[in-house]
């Protein structure tokens, strides 16, 4: 092997799993680990059923831990939240709501991960430092009473 193919061998395996993985390549384990903590998926959304618009609201799902913004029974979900979606690589392209700044969205369009994201900062604290995150933000699910679209929120997300 020549000395170019095996710096470009090092490279590779040096080089993170995002950069080189598709979301459909990716082990259960990374897939896991490219969710940033934001916690904006878990707000609640009112959606027209005579436009289909979705819009987020201010209310967050009733498992959020909305000091961490990560589910407090995040393996055993579904059996509180029945209609809590898990979310796949093929799903990604086709949910309009994932926000902006979510790394499954991100990977999937060719962009880079944003500094803040725990995988290239090291913390789980930059998503929060950057006010990318909704901590202290929301109120939970059951504060809000049934008229959710009283939550409707224009946050960038």
């Amino acid at each position: 092997m020549s000395i170019s193919k095996r710096r470009k061998a090092t490279a590779d395996i040096d080089e993170p799993f995002w950069r080189h993985k598709s979301l459909a390549e990716m082990t259960a384990a990374e897939w896991e680990s490219l969710c940033d903590g934001c916690g904006k998926c878990c707000l609640l959304k009112v959606e027209y059923e005579d436009t289909g618009e979705v819009f987020p609201t201010s209310v967050s799902c009733k498992l959020l831990d909305r000091d961490t913004c990560r589910c407090s029974d995040y393996a055993d979900r579904k059996r509180h939240v029945p209609d809590c979606i898990q979310l796949t690589a093929a799903m990604v392209d086709n949910l309009s709501w994932l926000p902006s700044t979510c790394a499954y969205r991100l990977l999937s369009e060719g962009k880079a991960l944003a500094w803040w994201h725990p995988l290239v900062s090291g913390s789980a604290e930059t998503v929060h430092e950057a006010g990318i995150s909704i901590r202290q933000r929301t109120i939970s699910e059951d504060e809000a009473g049934d008229e959710l679209q009283d939550w409707i929120v224009d946050w960038k997300l």
